[in-house]
Order: structure tokens, then sequence, then C-alpha cells
């Protein structure tokens, strides 16, 4: 087995189906060119939706023999889940990803080459794109020293993001679109040689995992980095930091690391980090209350109506499905043959639409994940996953 994939869900059972459906594209094109298999493990954190019996009916088991799905009976936290499932894993390189991404289809052969051509390697990263079609910069980040803590939580790094002092918490000065050593490497997309018993720090419940890994393959004299091959990364980091729990889980993290890496300076950093949390978590209590005034206030302000435009060959399926929910879907019949510029052939008159709407048989990841990269960023990717009977978007999904 030449990889093994592991992904941590926790309540998000249409993301996780088609980051699964992803892979599988991925490993035919790895078994083109000669790189082997993969087998894939979704280990779930006792998600409320029933994600383990849902995907049991999509992926049967005699067609997904290397597909395994594990309930567990409590929410163990990132670190701890990912470290069971390593330790059934018989990959020669393991892959950590999470649930609400998608690869394109050269992904894994591009990073697997890459590997095998580094034997200094300790984790490799990848680009991530949002919904959007922008750039993650959580893709390659510096390591969190006091100095650089600081310029995060004081907001140097947003001030002056592409200074190397400044902005090393996520490495500002290099490029983005290409290779590059990097200190850290995300969690949401983690390569790394299948040569030790146990990988995450258990103590993280959630976030500051990776930079504990990244940061002890350092140590060890190996070198992380990053590879500019793009993926999607619907949420990623920022949409959990309009919420107390995001800061307080973040920061605590971050303090955790010190602790465990920066003794000499625990008790010197103990109050500023502490204040931090203290700190960001009351701009955030105060932040929401301004916006749960304003609607208050404003309880009548029209809601733009949202419009969405289809680019794929199952016209009959998304009519029904658009009658079925009330969307309001613009379909164009298109492949990627004819249409290979997707949602920028007659861009004009494209442009008034929220969501771009991707059929997934119609265009390949790759072509979709190339054409949101060059997108602006006002109109949001959507794919329909026609045998799956699905549409989904960064926040929902719509069944047929």
């Amino acid at each position: 087995m030449k990889l093994s994939v592991i992904i941590v869900n926790y309540n998000v059972r249409h993301f996780v189906l088609q980051c699964i459906d992803s892979l599988f594209r991925a490993e035919t094109y790895m078994k083109a060119h000669g790189l082997g298999e993969i087998e894939v493990f979704v280990f779930d954190n006792h998600s409320p939706d029933n994600s383990i019996d849902y995907l049991k009916k999509k992926f049967k088991r005699q067609q997904h023999p290397n597909l395994h799905l594990i309930a567990h009976q409590k929410n163990l936290g990132f670190g701890k889940a990912n470290n069971l499932a390593a330790r059934r894993a018989k990959g020669e390189y393991l892959l950590f990803i999470n649930p609400d991404t998608f690869v394109a289809e050269d992904t894994l052969a591009n990073c697997l080459l890459f590997a095998e051509s580094h034997a200094d390697m300790g984790a490799l990263g990848v680009r991530m794109l949002s919904d959007t079609g922008r750039y993650a910069p959580e893709s390659k980040r510096g390591l969190p020293t006091p100095w650089t803590a600081f310029c995060k939580l004081t907001g140097l790094t947003a001030l002056f993001p592409h200074s190397k002092r400044l902005a090393n918490y996520y490495m500002g000065h290099l490029s983005a679109l290409e290779n590059n050593a990097i200190d850290i490497v995300s969690g949401a997309f983690m390569m790394v040689r299948n040569n030790r018993k146990s990988w995450f720090d258990e103590d993280y419940f959630m976030y500051g995992e990776d930079i504990d890994l990244s940061y002890c393959l350092l140590k060890e004299g190996l070198q992380n980095y990053y590879l500019p091959t793009p993926i999607v990364h619907y949420k990623g980091e920022s949409t959990k930091k309009s919420s107390y729990r995001y800061v307080h889980i973040f920061y605590e993290a971050m303090y955790i690391f010190f602790k465990k890496h920066y003794r000499h300076s625990t008790l010197l950093l103990s109050i500023p980090i502490k204040t931090a949390i203290v700190g960001r978590a009351l701009l955030t209590y105060v932040a929401n209350q301004l916006r749960s005034a304003k609607k208050f206030l404003r309880p009548h302000r029209p809601v733009s109506h949202v419009r969405w435009l289809y680019l794929g060959q199952h016209r009959v399926e998304i009519e029904k499905l658009a009658w079925q929910h009330g969307l309001d879907i613009e379909i164009v019949e298109a492949s990627e043959s004819d249409f290979p510029n997707g949602h920028f052939e007659k861009a004009a008159h494209f442009n008034k639409h929220h969501f771009v709407i991707y059929d997934t048989d119609s265009f390949s990841f790759a072509h979709i994940i190339q054409l949101m990269s060059r997108q602006p960023g006002n109109t949001r990717l959507a794919t329909f996953l026609p045998r799956r009977r699905l549409l989904l978007t960064g926040s929902e999904a719509f069944q047929l």
C-alpha cells in the first residue's frame, strides 16, 4: 500500500463524502502513473448526524474494500482520533486531511513524487483555497516563537502581511506559487512518512496539534515543505474566529505549545497569553452583541436574492433539485471540453450569480480548482455530484 489517508470527521457527512470521492479519483490517477493504491480511514468522533451509517450506504463494502469507517462513542479530539487510525494504517506514507476539503486528480501523485525526491521531508503541505478561490494563508506558517505569537496577537501580522519579521506566522515573505521549505504544515492537509507509532500530542484537543508535530519534526533534523499544488478547503480557521469557543481553544493551544517547548519563558508568557485569551474573548463577545443589536434595530432589512449558475450536463436533475428546494438556478449545458473557461465564458453576463455550480461528472476536480483559483472572490463555489444527487456549498447541502 502506497498511501493511507486519514480523515477525522465530526458532523459533516456531506463534506466527507465529496472528500472521499475526490480521493478515489486521485487514486485512479496514481494507478495510471504507476504510483500504487490508497486506503482511506474515516474516524468519526461521535457525530450526531449519523455520518458512518450515511457513508456505509453510499460506499458499499464490496466495492470499496480499502475504505475503513470507524465510529467512536465519544469525541476524542483531533489528535487522538488521528493517532488511533494511524496505528491501523499500512501505507508507506500517511495523509492527514480534513473532511471539508477536496483534492484534484493529480494532487496525491504530485505530493508523492515530491516526497520520494526529498529524503529529508518531515511533513508536506499544499496550497489551500477557500470556496471563493482565495488563497488560505495558513497553508504555510512559521514557527510560533514568542515574537511571532506577539505579532499575531497584536495584529502586526495582519498589518504587514509580507514582512519577514512581522508576518512570519504565515511566512508572508514566501511565494504561495513556489515550492518552499517552511516551518509549520497545516493539519488540514499533512503528508508524512509512516515511520512512527504516534503522531499528534493528545494534550491538544483541537488546534495546535499540527504546530506541535511540525516543530517536533524540525527538531529531529527533518524539513517541512510547502507544495503549491492546490486543493479546496471550504472552512478553515477563519470561519471559527467569530466564536468565543475558537478564541479560547486556539489561544489555549498556543499556551500549551509554549509550556511544552519554551519552558524557560512559561512564567513570562503566561500573563500576556492569558490576557490575550480574555481580551480576544471580550472583543468577540462585544462584536457579537453589536451584530445582534443591529439585527434587532433593523429586523426587516431585505435579504438579497441568491442566484445560482449551473454548468454541466444533468439538466433534468438540476431542474428537479431547484424546484424541490426553491433555488433560482440558471442552467448552462456545458462540459470541460466545450466550456474550458467555465464561468469565465461570457463573464460579464455570469458575474451576476452568487454561486457557480460545477457538475463533477462534467468537470474534473482539478479543472474546477484551477478555475476557482482565477476567480476574484465575488462568486462562491458549489458542486453537484450527480451520482450522489447532491448539491454542496461551503455551508449547505441540498439532496435530491
